[in-house]
């Protein structure tokens, strides 16, 4: 396991700080070698992410993503409104730019705020269904370029088609395929009109994404419950694009609410720094939620969100930041019990490595539980079709239905996450924190963590590929094991890796997509040691799997 850093928890000197000019100027000046994989577009769960030091997300790089993704609109006869968001990471505003420039090449009906502000990834979600909603031709599309809570020098872009969640991997493959061609091809295909006159093109149009978000709020969080409860509630946007957002909530529905830091500094400089020593805006990082953390006892409530919004991260008493898989069991608990418009046969959507504290929760609320694949994109089928009324990952991201049992987003949405967790005080006089201690005492306490061990790649390809008989173990940390599994159970979707479970705990085993490790999931349902236990016996195994 990697050292904490002496850094972790503080703010950093300026001199650690991100030299924005520098790191812009290297968007511009630098040109990616497609002979060198890391300077390849390359797109993961959460679309292509970079840094222009590294050469790794520069001007090239987004040129060739879009004029891709112009192609496979075309191709799929997409010919709607393409609604963009961006965060307030330093490189989000030239990869703008350079979006625009291409899709205004290919006249395409584009939509950024009318401000030329920032709209979070949820927001983007939300105006791609309400569009679309009643039609079957003419469908809008999205674009959000952000590299959600990574450090300051980084980048991101993401493309989100007509059911406005994450692209799939066929889609992804198919843009990422096409855009290293035209990089590889020196960019010599791609259309492109100079600023200036791509902004002024009629088909480029400034849209209002505030005031329709916030105004159907409403029909996914009993606002009025926690308005008439009188919830305090503070809220950090960590210097990210919900920044805007915040103020005309709380206008709107008059919460007693209260925005703790408005700043917006492409640097972070407020942050303190996560568990290495490096800037993120993780809200589930205790780390990196120091300052909230801090003012807990002045809220009933509190919440983060990560640069676009995505993730949530709460913080009550008694256990300050709570952990994302226990405010998971709590949020998912409370809206089964609590939406009496949803469906009686709506399942419980989450990832396989996720909490078994979940699947107790399913099972005491007498819900089907659907256990997927990571990446959030796995729930857009089920959220649309409205078979699952909630998707969540461990990585605090999920999403849930409208109160009337309807699709609200199929992306992650941090900003509803935050106020269920004011909607749960409202309602029952207790936090979700509280929630979490009463729901552990009746269906278990989990012990639950993650730690990376060195692979190469030879290796990490050989866990991508293991079949459940190359697993040879019949026990695990004393308990019969009951399952192995390399097919997720909710949709036999291909892991990736591999999942081994007993009655008392489990783990999974994934090879990371970008460092020369592999992912170690552990839970015990019995105690630390339990799980120490089952993290040894993993690795053990794992290792001779290597070997053989």
């Amino acid at each position: 396991m990697a050292s904490l850093s002496p850094l972790a928890g503080k703010t950093l000197d300026p001199s650690r700080l991100t030299d924005i000019p520098a790191l812009i100027a290297a968007y511009y000046d630098r040109k990616p070698d497609v002979s060198i994989p890391a300077q390849r577009v390359s797109f993961g769960t959460s679309g292509h992410r970079g840094s222009s030091f590294h050469t790794s997300f520069n001007e090239g790089h987004i040129l060739a993503i879009c004029e891709a993704i112009c192609r496979h609109r075309k191709a799929e006869g997409i010919d709607g409104p393409l609604f963009i968001g961006m965060d307030t990471h330093a490189l989000s505003g030239p990869a703008q730019r350079s979006a625009i420039e291409v899709f205004a090449a290919h006249g395409l009906d584009v939509r950024i705020d009318e401000h030329e502000g920032f709209t979070p990834t949820p927001v983007i979600s939300h105006a791609i269904l309400a569009y679309n909603k009643g039609r079957t031709t003419g469908l809008a599309d999205g674009v959000v370029i952000t590299p959600s809570h990574n450090p300051p020098s980084d980048g991101g872009f993401k493309y989100n088609p007509p059911n406005g969640g994450p692209a799939d991997t066929a889609i992804t493959k198919a843009i990422q395929d096409m855009a290293n061609g035209f990089l590889a091809d020196r960019l010599k295909d791609v259309k492109r009109l100079p600023y200036d006159e791509a902004r002024k093109a009629a088909c480029i149009k400034g849209y209002d994404y505030i005031t329709p978000y916030v105004a159907d709020l409403d029909s996914v969080i009993d606002m009025k419950a926690i308005r008439d409860a009188g919830v305090k509630i503070g809220i950090d946007p960590l210097g990210g694009a919900a920044v805007r957002y915040w103020k005309p909530i709380i206008e709107q529905y008059g919460l007693n609410a209260t925005v703790v830091n408005e700043a917006v500094d492409p640097t972070f400089s407020f942050m303190t720094a996560d568990w290495d020593g490096q800037i993120r805006m993780d809200c589930s990082s205790p780390y990196a939620m120091q300052s909230l953390i801090g003012m807990a006892d002045q809220f009933d409530v509190a919440f983060a969100n990560d640069t676009d919004a995505d993730r949530h991260g709460i913080v009550a008493k008694p256990d300050g930041l709570l952990n994302p898989n226990h405010y998971l069991a709590v949020a998912i608990s409370y809206l089964f019990r609590n939406r009496p418009d949803w469906s009686l046969e709506l399942g419980v959507g989450k990832t396989l490595v996720s909490s078994g504290l979940i699947d107790r929760v399913a099972k005491d609320l007498g819900r089907k539980l659907v256990e997927v694949p990571v990446g959030l994109k796995w729930f857009v089928p089920g959220l649309m079709d409205g078979s699952l009324g909630f998707g969540g990952e461990e990585s605090a991201g999920a999403t849930f239905l409208r109160r009337d049992g309807t699709v609200w987003t199929t992306d992650k949405d941090g900003i509803i996450l935050g106020l269920l967790a004011a909607e749960i005080t409202a309602k029952t006089g207790k936090n979700p924190s509280v929630h979490y201690h009463e729901l552990s005492a009746r269906l278990g306490t989990p012990f639950y963590a993650r730690i990376d061990a060195p692979a190469n790649a030879e290796q990490k390809a050989k866990l991508s590929k293991l079949s459940p008989e190359q697993f040879p173990l019949e026990t695990l940390a004393g308990d019969k094991i009951i399952s192995k599994l390399t097919r997720a159970p909710g949709n036999d979707a291909p892991i990736g890796g591999l999942k081994i479970v007993t009655e008392n705990g489990w783990f999974a085993a994934r090879p990371s997509g970008t460092e020369d490790v592999y992912k170690i999931y552990a839970e015990s349902f019995k105690s630390e040691e339990h799980l120490h236990a089952i993290q040894t016996e993993a690795q053990e195994a794992i290792s001779k799997v290597f070997a053989a």
